[in-house]
């Protein structure tokens, strides 16, 4: 993505992986692993599991229909809002992460439960987190139908923001990518940034290059804190437009993981992605800063592609029109057989965690 022998403003950094800088994904995936091997009971009848567990949101058998159920939090981002003394997006973030993920199946979001824990009380972020929950609930189309507060000043350091996000889809048209054959089509939908996604790694790049959330960004316009707090995209209204209209085999949110979350709708066929999105120049600075492999860049950010429609050919050109100016979009790639995650113009390939 850029050239070892550009001008660099900044001292290169030690820390040059996401797994270095704290958060290892492959520990991650054994560690849920260990919780999974545990959940042998099922309910029978309605509410039964109908996809098990490892999609981006689950589905319980409610008769004609089935109830989707999904949870998230805002994650370190949390930490740049505090350092730069903004809380009033975070709540975007937090619908945001939810919403994404339920879609991915063909279930709709209709109602939403936030859980607000904290180490002490404080009435002003507590204002701005819910600006942010009411905005990211009107981007998203959905009611925020209660929540929790927890004062736990032995648990919390400053606070922590989840929700729960119910949805609901006809079983008919649940999208788990089972359908998703060669030569299916890619199309990419565009980020708005960082999202919410691998700020451990990219706060600790910036930390150890000397910038503070306050200075300008390498390369970019505004300061880091800004570009890093730019709310995660929300896709729901263009994605179930998408969904009325139109055949759609699969779908994915591209959060933790990056790129290798499209593994999850379907083994043994390859997504090659031929020409992907641009990044922004987050990203751009980031991997300066750190010399970070474009490999490592596509397994841990989204890198302008926040989320992606796999459909068949023929439906493409109306996909595309039906998206409109609602969402930067375009075809990045194909399905192929084989296995995993490759982007050819880089020599990048993996496959999940």
């Amino acid at each position: 993505m850029f050239k070892s022998d550009e001008a660099m403003p900044y001292s290169m950094t030690a820390v040059r992986t996401y797994a270095e800088a704290g958060v290892d994904q492959s520990r991650k995936a054994s560690h849920i692993s260990a919780i999974v091997e545990q959940l042998t009971y099922s309910r029978k009848g309605k509410g039964k599991p109908l996809v098990g567990i490892g999609h981006f949101t689950g589905l319980a058998d409610f008769g004609k229909h089935a109830l989707s159920l999904c949870t998230d939090s805002v994650g370190t981002k949390l930490l740049v809002a505090t350092q730069m003394r903004k809380w009033d997006t975070v709540g975007i973030d937090c619908v945001a992460m939810n919403a994404n993920d339920m879609i991915c199946i063909g279930a709709e979001p209709i109602a939403f439960v936030d859980y607000f824990a904290v180490e002490k009380y404080n009435e002003e972020i507590a204002r701005q987190i819910g600006i942010g929950l009411n905005e990211g609930a009107r981007r998203a189309n959905i009611s925020i139908i209660g929540g929790e507060v927890a004062i736990l000043p032995e648990v919390i350091r400053d606070f922590d923001l989840a929700g729960t996000c119910l949805g609901i889809v006809e079983k008919s048209k649940i999208v788990a990518g089972k359908a998703i054959k060669h030569r299916d089509v890619i199309i990419g939908l565009g980020s708005t940034g960082i999202h919410s996604n691998g700020l451990t790694l990219a706060r600790r790049v910036f930390k150890e290059a000397g910038l503070s959330v306050h200075d300008s960004l390498p390369g970019g316009s505004g300061s880091v804190g800004q570009s890093l707090l730019e709310p995660t995209a929300i896709y729901v209204r263009p994605i179930m437009a998408v969904l009325r209209k139109h055949e759609v085999h699969g779908m994915a949110h591209f959060t933790g993981g990056g790129l290798s979350n499209i593994v999850r709708l379907k083994e043994k066929v390859e997504f090659v992605v031929t020409d992907p999105l641009e990044p922004q120049p987050i990203f751009r600075a980031i991997q300066k800063l750190a010399g970070i492999e474009d490999t490592e860049m596509y397994r841990t950010f989204n890198m302008g592609m926040g989320m992606c429609v796999v459909a068949p050919e023929d439906e493409v050109k109306g996909i595309m029109r039906t998206l409109g100016k609602s969402v930067k979009a375009k075809v990045v790639g194909e399905v192929r057989r084989g296995s995993g995650v490759s982007l050819p113009s880089m020599d990048v390939r993996f496959s999940a965690y």
